[in-house]
Formats: C-alpha cells, sequence, structure tokens
C-alpha cells in the first residue's frame, strides 16, 4: 500500500510541469503576428479555391463546398423574409439589404448643352449594400 502513495505524487508533479512549458510556447505564438503577402493580380475562382486548399490543407472539394454553403447562407439572409444582414467572418465585410425610396419625376439641366430635361420616377426598390468594417478598412490603409 505505501507504494501505491508514493506514486501518486510523481505524476501529479509532472502533470504541474507540462502546462508551464506549454504556455511559454503559447506566449511565443502569441507575440508574433502572422505576416501577409499581397497578391499583385487579381485570382480567378479556380485560384483561390487552390490558394485556400494549399494554406489550411483542407480538400479541394470540402473548399468549394464551403464557400458554396456561404454564398446560400448570404442569399438565405437577403430573401425577402430572412434577416438582412450578415457579416462574413474573418473578412471584415458586412453584407446589408436596404430599402431605397421612390423618387418624383423631375426637371433637370443637361451639364453639357444647359438645355432642361426630364428626369423620370424611380419606384421604390430594394438593394444590396456591402460594407468594409474596422479591420479590412486598417488592412487597406496600412
Amino acid at each position: 500500500m505505501a507504494a501505491k502513495k508514493k506514486a501518486a505524487p510523481k505524476k501529479a508533479a509532472a502533470k504541474k510541469a507540462a502546462p508551464k512549458k506549454s504556455s511559454k510556447k503559447t506566449a511565443k505564438a502569441v507575440a508574433v503576428p502572422k505576416v501577409l503577402k499581397p497578391i499583385a493580380t487579381k485570382q480567378t475562382k479556380n485560384q483561390i479555391i487552390a490558394t485556400i486548399t494549399e494554406e489550411t490543407g483542407v480538400a479541394r472539394k470540402d473548399v468549394v463546398a464551403v464557400l458554396g454553403s456561404m454564398g446560400d447562407l448570404v442569399n438565405r439572409h437577403m430573401k425577402k423574409r430572412g434577416s438582412g444582414e450578415i457579416t462574413i467572418p474573418e473578412t471584415g465585410v458586412k453584407v446589408r439589404r436596404v430599402t431605397k425610396p421612390r423618387t418624383k419625376a423631375r426637371v433637370g439641366r443637361n451639364p453639357f448643352t444647359g438645355a432642361e430635361i426630364k428626369i423620370p420616377a424611380k419606384p421604390a426598390r430594394t438593394a444590396v449594400r456591402v460594407t468594409a468594417l474596422k479591420a479590412l478598412k486598417e488592412t487597406v490603409n496600412s
């Protein structure tokens, strides 16, 4: 019985030492930010999928499925009875459905000739507005 009691404290001491080492590793990982290189040319859909596949190690088929699901999710939020707003995580983009009021017919001037022209009325309509959030704006400004 005495041998069993002595073995227990050794295991507990080993468990206490392990978290200290792992906390130092996480501190180093947090201190070094990931540097992202700019991409100089516009990418096609296939190039975007290939890049995501390489960087994440996820199968191409799965990346296509995730992007398709994200598109469906945005469509469902934008539908008539949907929430009308979605923030896409980790991208810094918010998509909103906005209603624009109708405009009345009015008289305007042609800026080149100065002649009066009639501007027709427009009915009320629904539009989609995409907004850049703070994280994306900071990326562009830096």
